[in-house]
């Protein structure tokens, strides 16, 4: 099943050059991502009744052309495979005015059993409900996982405030990317967006934690991991490229 939703960006979508922010472009593909879940029966409103929720452990995203104010944009999702205990799904943005491709996405899910807070297999019937199509965006749909830098350019502490928690009570999944442009340089936080950029995720962060954000740079690619405040444990690493 193709899920397709159009999405206009607004002013609180955008930077100082005009131009779609990587963190509202996430949160269109989070809103289609949790729109097809709705029609599949297992989407935010089921929660209380499935007893279920999906939990992100990976974003791969490449921008093809970068969209600006008041641009109408097209973003189209579906399942691509559903693994015994990890659901992958894809996306596409189009250009609605003239339905050119501007950005690809991959992502990779698990199920959650909200009962026990632990990850569940994911059952034939769940899997059914998303109708599958073999459809990648990239030519390798494999993700790899990504390795901490040995040395640190930068690290600053952040508190998480009570507006960057999700409905399953962690630090939304967009809010990964803000930590980012907070321990960056100016000269980078406040130029272009990154075009090729990963997120994996590995501990959820909660209300009121101070976490560790460190960046480093490694040939043309920029690291940013975020760790607990006594640097023993890894929260998300971020692979950024222009």
């Amino acid at each position: 099943m193709f899920v397709e939703h159009n999405f206009f960006v607004g002013a609180k979508d955008i930077n100082s050059l005009k131009e779609l922010t990587n963190t509202a472009l996430l949160s269109y593909l989070e809103d289609i991502a949790c729109i097809h879940s709705e029609i599949a029966g297992y989407g935010i409103s089921n929660i209380p009744t499935v007893k279920k929720t999906w939990i992100l452990l990976y974003w791969k995203i490449k921008v093809i052309k970068r969209p600006k104010f008041a641009d109408n944009l097209k973003v189209k999702t579906w399942s691509r495979l559903i693994d015994k205990f990890y659901a992958y799904r894809d996306f596409e943005v189009y250009d609605n005015n003239n339905n050119n491709l501007i950005a690809i996405a991959t992502s990779k899910w698990v199920l959650i059993d909200i009962d026990k807070g632990k990850i569940i297999k994911i059952s034939e019937e769940v899997s059914n409900a998303y109708k599958q199509e073999s459809v990648s965006v990239f030519e390798d749909g494999n993700l790899e996982k990504l390795q901490e830098p040995e040395n640190y350019i930068n690290k600053i502490d952040y508190k998480i405030t009570k507006n960057m928690i999700d409905v399953n009570k962690h630090l939304h999944n967009t809010y990964y990317m803000d930590l980012a442009k907070e321990v960056l340089p100016d000269e980078i936080s406040f130029s272009n967006e990154f075009n090729e950029f990963e997120i994996m995720y590995k501990h959820e962060i909660k209300f009121g934690e101070i976490v560790k954000v460190m960046y480093s740079k490694i040939n043309n690619n920029y690291y940013v991991v975020i760790k607990n405040i006594e640097e023993n444990k890894t929260h998300a690493i971020i692979k950024l490229k222009y």
